[in-house]
Formats: structure tokens, C-alpha cells, sequence
């Protein structure tokens, strides 16, 4: 079986948000961030096949389109950037997608990031803003 445990880290240490006995969102950066996926690896473990290397592929950045969806088109210009959009109605706090940014190294990302924040809403921007660490 497959359990997961969401953290958050922040100035008041770790903070265990969830318990999921499934693969997780908070970690749908591996689709494009990792050799193997966090779900190619959970489907050749359950067909008890060896799993694949989770080395990653470069630095990686994920953030969620959270209400509404931003203008895609503009997005994937963006070189690195990967859009995922679920096929959900929008309304005030639903998780509608995700992007990720993949990057060869950090200073590449924080570049992309840059070209990303006129092209969100500001609630996204914000947590664009800041120092922006990257996954890897």
C-alpha cells in the first residue's frame, strides 16, 4: 500500500497537514521533476515491478491554480513550464491545476519565476514572491 504524510515547514518547525493513503498532490512536481513519477513508480510497485530511479531531473517548482485559471497560452511560453488543468468548474478556493517549473539550475528557475508573476493572480504571485527555493 501507498501512505502518504503532507508536511509543512515554516518558522514554527513541521507541521503534519495530512495523512493520505493514496499517491499525493504535494507531489505532482515528480511528473516532470523526477526520472520516475511518484505514480509510474506506485504503478510498478503494485505490479511488483523493480521502481525507477527518482533521481531528479533538474530543479524543480510546483504551485497550484487555486479559484481561477490563469492565461494558459502565455504560461507556456515560459521555457520549463509544464501546465496541468484538472477539467474543473472554477469557484473561490478549488484547486483547478497545477505548473511546474523545471530548470537546469536555480539562477534558470529564478528567471522563469520572474517572467510567471505578471502573468498570475496576485494571490499566486505573492507566493511567487520571496525567496523561492527549489525542490531539488
Amino acid at each position: 500500500g501507498c501512505l502518504t504524510l503532507e508536511l509543512f515547514a515554516g518558522d514554527f518547525g513541521l507541521l503534519a497537514n495530512e495523512f493520505a493513503p493514496r499517491v499525493h498532490n504535494s507531489a505532482h512536481w515528480t511528473i516532470e521533476g523526477s526520472m520516475t513519477s511518484q505514480f509510474e513508480n506506485h504503478l510498478r510497485a503494485v505490479c511488483g515491478l523493480p521502481l525507477g530511479a527518482t533521481d531528479m531531473r533538474g530543479e524543480a517548482l510546483m504551485f497550484n491554480w487555486i479559484g481561477t485559471l490563469p492565461a494558459r497560452d502565455a504560461l507556456l511560453a515560459v521555457p520549463g513550464l509544464s501546465w496541468h488543468d484538472y477539467g474543473k468548474a472554477a469557484r473561490p478556493g478549488r484547486k483547478l491545476g497545477h505548473a511546474t517549473l523545471v530548470a537546469d539550475q536555480t539562477r534558470e528557475l529564478h528567471k522563469a519565476v520572474e517572467a510567471i508573476r505578471p502573468l498570475v493572480d496576485s494571490q499566486t504571485a505573492s507566493l511567487l514572491n520571496g525567496d523561492i527555493t527549489p525542490l531539488g
